[in-house]
């Protein structure tokens, strides 16, 4: 049994250790907005918070997690930085099918936390490690922008 924080609840894990956190997050908790693109940690689709750091889920064993806290994009939409995010998305133009939105989102999240002033290129370098292959990531960098100039003072 592994007891994490998700989403700001602690929950229990019956899951084997030696399971992905993808998996539990996606068959024990219903979590679907977690997706899995590669299952090799090469397209971001899985990203959630781990402590705050952005992290595929495809590459953590559940039994790494015990005591830390994960974000989910479920658990991230309900806050005030989702908005910003969310709105500056849907104005860009920068979301097409929504596989990789999700993992985007939490990239972007990331990166503003750090840098809450980026230029468009820490936005290319924060988002790098997300693939997206309908919009390109013109639209995308511009909506991280953006986000950052409407949301000052909330990163």
């Amino acid at each position: 049994m592994i007891t994490f924080t998700l989403n700001g609840t602690e929950v229990t894990s019956a899951m084997p250790p030696a399971s992905r956190l993808l998996d539990s997050l996606r068959e024990e908790f219903g979590l679907t907005g977690t997706k899995e693109g590669c299952g090799e940690g090469e397209c971001g689709a899985c990203a959630v918070l781990i402590d705050g750091l952005l992290v595929n889920a495809c590459l953590v064993a559940l039994g790494s997690i015990a005591g830390q806290s994960i974000v989910t994009i479920e658990g991230y939409r309900g806050t005030e930085r989702f908005r910003v995010l969310d709105e500056a998305y849907m104005k860009a133009g920068a979301v097409q099918c929504g596989i990789c939105t999700p993992g985007m989102i939490l990239a972007s999240e990331a990166l503003l936390s750090e840098n809450p002033n980026p230029s468009p290129e820490d936005v290319r370098i924060g988002l790098a490690g997300n693939l997206c292959r309908c919009t390109g990531y013109n639209m995308i960098v511009k909506a991280v922008l953006d986000a950052a100039r409407e949301g000052a003072g909330l990163w």
